[in-house]
């Protein structure tokens, strides 16, 4: 083999077309391309079982990683994935709540709407997700990942933009639900690449560090609506809220396509070592990297397994007060007296606030003993349980405490982002992996589909109903974290107990009524794209 290049730069030697033992080395002309607008780089999708191998080959165990090396290399990535995860999730949010400071700022009344219709406008987003929140899925898995989500981020940020030239309802309608089918594989394609570049033990801080930019959206939106009110322009204030972060988005969408790697092995601005390492030392996940080809016998499986069941209703009773308090959120405030500009200020603290939760989660978590991820989402339910009762109870003058009782109910958001890396940690096979992710993100669909009928029009400004639906979503929400602990208790003896059973390799391994009692090498098993059952 060659000395390394850097990537970036033309490879100066030729990888050789085959390694001794007969396996094809990947040269860096495939993987990264040797220019900018090279197909390798625009679109890449060569099979990597072969540079899977490779890695394996140069790390073949825990020993033969350098810990000093593999810091800078963690660093790197870090550098590399978490500020671009961050700003799309922030850009996420912001996205999903223009409709709510569009509401503030007169569209409510410019098209007309009626009864229903503007908790309509809010659900029929989560129609668009639904319907097309699988497809998008299996799209990705065939597809780099990387592009594949600028591409739906750029198109997020065109829907948005056309909002504002919506006339009346149907138009607007028919404009949410297309935003909310590109918007379906943000979430999914979050975790997927999380998954892909970090070791088991790293993703619950890694995935509260970008999810965390949900709260930087909230303060973000606060501070974008706040400058968009005085704007004394030709158009009304909401056509230049739905304008400004349209564009900033697909700007965004456009950045990323060039910057975010799809892979390990296609990551450019790592050098091949870099790039081998990266895989390598993600062997002992045993949850694969990445593999675009759709396994049916892990289709079946997703859908047997008790997990992903718990997952959906994770996300679906997560989601029923985060669908009423993204979209009435503002007329919430507004509600306990505050004018139409303060009341833009006054969700900065709540994004502030939420920021703070998911990472006091993710600090607790990595100082607990393993395992504990469970009863931290737990823990961190009670103050938004203990706020959405003070919000009910509080007289109706007591301004400022119901305020507060409101900023404490952002804490389930630590809750909810442990719960997904309890999905990343828990979830082998790739194909298993994306259905499973799609299954949490259809539950959130249907609990965001709801929320917002139970703000109805004539509970206004205390909407009662739709905070009880929080407390009692809240309530079953700690219900599942339990159950969930329990069944992951239980998979986790039943496994010691098999893996206990079984005999190291030898040559005169039997097998007993067809199982094989040979207990496969790690390194077998690493990339083999197998899942966790």
């Amino acid at each position: 083999m060659s000395t390394l290049s850097k990537v970036g730069a033309e490879p100066s030697i030729s990888y050789t077309e085959e390694a001794t033992d007969g396996r094809r080395i990947i040269p860096d002309s495939d993987l990264v391309g040797t220019h900018p607008f090279s197909a390798a780089r625009l679109w890449n999708r060569e099979p990597l079982d072969d540079f899977y191998k490779e890695a394996l080959e140069k790390y073949p165990n825990e020993a033969s990683i350098d810990p000093i090396e593999e810091m800078k290399l963690r660093k790197k990535i870090d550098r590399l994935i978490i500020p671009c995860l961050a700003v799309c999730y922030a850009f996420y949010y912001i996205d999903k709540t223009t409709l709510s400071y569009a509401a503030i700022f007169g569209i409510k009344s410019d098209l007309k709407l009626h009864g229903t219709q503007y908790s309509w406008l809010s659900s029929l987003f989560y129609f668009g997700w639904l319907a097309w929140s699988l497809p998008s899925n299996l799209l990705m898995q065939r597809s780099p990942s990387g592009k594949y989500l600028a591409i739906n981020i750029f198109l997020w940020g065109v829907l948005l933009m056309a909002q504002a030239a919506s006339r009346n309802f149907t138009e607007l309608a028919v404009l949410r639900i297309l935003s909310g089918a590109f918007e379906a594989i943000a979430d999914p394609a979050f975790m997927l690449i999380t998954t892909m570049f970090y070791r088991r033990s790293e993703q619950p801080s890694r995935i509260s560090m970008w999810y965390a930019a949900n709260g930087v959206g909230v303060a973000g939106g606060g501070l974008l609506g706040y400058a968009i009110g005085h704007i004394k322009g030709s158009l009304a204030s909401w056509k230049y809220e739905f304008l400004i972060v349209g564009a900033l988005c697909s700007v965004w969408g456009i950045v990323l396509f060039f910057i975010l790697p799809d892979s390990p092995p296609t990551t450019r601005t790592f050098t091949r070592e870099e790039r081998l390492l990266a895989v390598g030392r993600l062997r002992e996940n045993q949850t694969g990297v990445d593999n675009k080809k759709f396994k049916w016998d892990q289709f079946r499986e997703t859908f047997y397994d008790p997990k992903t069941w718990l997952f959906f209703l994770l996300g679906l009773v997560g989601n029923i007060p985060n669908g009423g308090i993204s979209n009435f959120s503002t007329l919430i405030i507004e509600g306990l007296g505050f004018d139409t500009l303060q009341t833009t200020l006054l969700g900065i603290p709540q994004g502030a606030l939420v920021c703070i939760w998911i990472g006091l989660g993710a600090f607790l978590n990595g100082r607990l003993p393993a395992n504990s991820r469970t009863l931290v989402c737990i823990l961190f339910m009670l103050p938004t349980i203990a706020g959405t009762l003070g919000f009910l109870l509080a007289p109706q003058d007591a301004t400022a405490g119901r305020l507060i009782c409101y900023y404490l109910t952002g804490s389930y958001q630590a809750s909810f982002v442990l719960g997904l890396s309890i999905i990343t940690s828990n979830t082998a096979g790739q194909t298993k992996k994306q259905l499973t992710s799609a299954m949490i993100w259809l539950g959130a669909c249907v609990g965001n589909i709801s929320g917002p009928f139970f703000y109805r029009t004539q509970d206004a400004p205390t909407y009662h109903l739709g905070i009880g639906s929080m407390l009692v979503s809240n309530c079953i929400e700690v219900l599942i974290f339990i159950v969930l602990r329990f069944y992951l208790i239980y998979q986790n003896r039943k496994r010691d107990n098999l893996a206990a059973a079984v005999s190291e390799p030898t040559k005169d391994s039997e097998s007993l009524g067809g199982i094989s009692t040979v207990r496969p090498h790690e390194n077998d098993t690493a990339f083999a794209d197998m899942t966790d059952l």
